[in-house]
């Protein structure tokens, strides 16, 4: 947000043409939905869908003491990074708390680049630059992000690039291509639960690979289904389910603490974690009926407190009533029986293990 007005990325002028409904998020006039946030959450998962994700921070970190850097700064390793590779990785403070959840791609050895959460650019570009000694570049309005998600996303890509993406696997990218005639870094990743690549172009060309995509049978989507997908599968929302208080061992996240043989701002605290237990796990939940729960309800296992929920929503593809809370490690178990109350009202549910949604190749796997 600048001078109290909102950001706006350089697709703005085409959401308006496409009718979608606007809204504000972390300091930008983002699209919420465009057809509706169901459409479009079926759109991705049997097809393909098109998200204007451009309102990410984006820092470039170049120089030889790079990766050093970014070692002591992230808790999972950058060190097994190779050229081409991207990491998901909290960067957590002195006491183990998140600072952000980062997607981290390395171009080389001296340069890296930092993908964030739209809400913590000032803090992530604070945080870079008073405990990193390179360079660090805030990239946000240079670079323009979107991501291509849903089993069909190869198939409309790969008209416009000339690459074959075919053999890319998940977390790699190709650092120098171009989409639809236009520079671009293409990478397999996402936050949907589907296939999918993340294509980062130049900010002032976004438009004309926006629109390749959108005739390529790409339906454009919206912050909407971004949450109702991401929810299902299983995928954390900083500010709502992760912040600077909670840690990532208690946030399921453990799978990105590499703490062996390694030194970074908040392993002593993590250390101690490991060691002495979490005070409360993240756990799914599946409440029955209808009811959606909000952050901030509290659940109860036997009329006591034993939790509160942080992120809750229909589950349009799974049809259940879905949420995520932390709760007290003795009723975190997985088929633990609680209650959440929605509105003075108790509501059953069952604490379930994640992801709700799991797409059919990685059942398979």
């Amino acid at each position: 947000m600048r001078d109290g007005r909102l950001a706006r990325t350089p697709l703005y002028a085409h959401h308006l043409r496409l009718e979608a409904r606007m809204m504000a998020f972390a300091g930008w006039e983002m699209p919420l939905q465009y057809q509706g946030i169901l459409a479009e959450h079926r759109a991705v998962r049997t097809s393909c869908g098109v998200f204007d994700i451009s309102h990410l921070s984006e820092f470039w970190v170049r120089g030889p003491r790079a990766l050093e850097d970014l070692d002591r700064l992230l808790a999972n390793d950058p060190r097994r990074l190779v050229d081409g590779q991207a990491l998901y990785t909290p960067m957590c403070n002195e006491a183990g708390g998140m600072v952000d959840d980062l997607l981290v791609l390395r171009f080389s050895e001296d340069r890296f680049l930092v993908v964030g959460n739209a809400a913590r650019r000032e803090a992530d570009l604070a945080w870079l630059r008073t405990h990193a000694a390179s360079e660090v570049v805030d990239a946000t309005e240079e670079l323009a992000l979107l991501a291509v998600q849903g089993p069909a996303s190869e198939a409309v890509l790969r008209p416009l690039v000339k690459v074959d993406l075919s053999g890319l696997p998940r977390h790699r990218f190709v650092p120098e291509t171009a989409v639809a005639g236009v520079p671009a870094t293409v990478s397999r990743t996402g936050y949907t639960g589907e296939d999918g690549f993340e294509v980062f172009c130049p900010w002032d060309r976004a438009a004309p690979v926006w629109e390749a995509l959108r005739r390529a049978g790409a339906v454009p989507c919206g912050l909407g289904a971004r949450d109702t997908l991401r929810l299902e599968a299983g995928y954390l929302l900083y500010g709502q389910d992760v912040d600077e208080h909670t840690t990532p061992l208690e946030a399921g996240l453990g799978w990105t603490v590499k703490l062996q043989d390694r030194r970074f701002i908040g392993s002593e605290a993590l250390r101690e974690q490991v060691r002495t237990g979490v005070r409360r796990r993240l756990r799914g939940l599946v409440l029955e009926g209808h009811t959606i729960a909000r952050r901030g309800c509290p659940i109860l296992r036997d009329g006591a407190p034993a939790g509160a929920v942080t992120s809750g929503t229909w589950g349009p593809w799974v049809e259940r009533s879905l949420a995520l809370g932390y709760l007290l490690p003795e009723h975190a178990e997985p088929g633990t029986p609680v209650t959440v109350k929605v509105r003075d009202r108790p509501v059953p549910a069952e604490v379930v293990a994640l992801p709700f949604y799991r797409r059919a190749a990685q059942r398979a796997q």
